[in-house]
């Protein structure tokens, strides 16, 4: 798979967007159920974002570049677009605007001896580092217990979305929530793309996926974006059990690209005390740091 035209992208993306949204969810009246297009015409976004029907339509066709922010901004209001799908809309038109501009640097593939203490010292939660494609760089102990499903994959560095779609069994087995798990993995791989187009890395992983999953490439054509962000994870570990797992997922600024994950439970919980039985069980498993180095 090779980097793709940002023009075709941004006329996927927007048609998507446009695609999902009635005459009446967007305060315009109906005219008559028969409609030759799903959701929005054309015209009408032009309408709602004040912009003339041959700028809008020369922006569906890829033709961001010099666009405003104002104009972006009435863009993403009209197709209701969320902060991920802005921010989204945003990598698209920079990168059209400077098609022959320098590359934006990769997310790195390592993690600094300093970072590895500090998940090191992260004793009572699971706790590891991990970039924008997915890959798992580095885990304390707890981390490494929690996920061994996902590191039994020899292959370093061992990577989530390859588990969620091209181990679908075990994947099912260990995310309680995998429907929604494979559509989350999809839209953050979709908007890593978007701000790094030439990562050859996350292009291969793409092509990967694309490949050897249909279900991804389902996932894929829906043009969803997502950010990083807290929330809650639920999974089914093989030896201790369930886990309902608040987490905590911060961007390291020091480490472009780099995301800080961090699971715990309140106090008093089952989660909780699921948490002390798998440090205990992993106290026995011989879980060494080969689990966190890529190879």
């Amino acid at each position: 798979m090779t980097t793709r035209d940002p023009r075709t992208e941004i006329r996927e993306f927007l048609g998507s967007r446009r695609a999902r949204i009635t005459p009446e969810q967007a305060g315009l009246p109906a005219y008559g159920g028969n409609r030759r297009v799903k959701g929005l015409r054309r015209e009408e976004v032009a309408l709602l974002a004040g912009v003339s029907v041959d700028y809008y339509v020369r922006m569906e066709r890829g033709g961001l570049a010099g666009a405003s922010d104002g104009v972006l901004d009435a863009l993403a209001s009209a197709l209701r677009l969320d902060e991920a799908e802005r921010d989204h809309l945003y990598h698209l038109a920079r990168r059209t605007a400077a098609p022959g501009g320098p590359r934006r640097s990769e997310p790195a593939a390592t993690v600094r001896s300093t970072l590895r203490q500090v998940l090191d010292a992260i004793s009572d939660a699971p706790a590891w580092i991990g970039n924008g494609r997915y890959d798992v760089l580095a885990t304390n102990q707890l981390a490494r217990a929690l996920y061994s499903p996902v590191l039994a994959d020899p292959r370093r560095p061992a990577n989530t979305a390859r588990f969620v779609y091209l181990n679908p069994e075990a994947a099912r087995d260990f995310f309680v929530d995998y429907d929604d798990i494979t559509g989350g993995v999809a839209a953050k791989l979709r908007m890593e793309a978007g701000r790094h187009p030439h990562d050859d890395e996350l292009i291969a992983l793409i092509g990967e996926l694309s490949t050897r999953s249909e279900l991804f490439r389902r996932r894929w054509a829906s043009q969803d974006v997502r950010l990083h962000r807290p929330g809650r994870k639920r999974v089914r570990h093989p030896v201790v059990g369930r886990f309902d797992l608040d987490v905590e997922t911060l961007e390291l600024p020091a480490e472009p690209g780099l995301y800080l994950n961090v699971y715990t439970a309140p106090a008093g919980t089952p989660t909780a005390d699921n948490l002390t039985l798998l440090a205990s069980w992993a106290a026995t498993q011989h879980l060494g740091p080969w689990a966190a180095t890529p190879g």
